[in-house]
């Protein structure tokens, strides 16, 4: 009678999930900090409709990365 120890299937899923959610969490985030960045140049620049779409990509990326981290906190605790 052989164990298996480690699934093989579920091990790869999770390499794979992590490695998706790693990647897409932080170009969400480097997305907010570009959208903070310009923002505060059009701002300078006297452009006040780019400077809000550029506010406003940041805080949809904010709320994006703020998402992800909740629903990760859920699912490793699992709640």
């Amino acid at each position: 009678m052989t164990a298996t120890i480690v699934e093989g299937k579920a091990l790869l899923e999770t390499v794979i999930a992590s490695v998706v959610a790693g990647i897409g969490v932080t170009a969400v985030f480097a997305i907010a900090i570009w959208g903070v960045a310009r923002s505060i140049d059009y701002s300078r620049d006297e452009r006040p409709l780019a400077a809000g779409a550029a506010g406003a990509v940041a805080a949809f990326a904010l709320l994006a990365t703020t998402a992800a981290l909740v629903v990760g906190i859920l699912v490793m605790t699992g709640g």
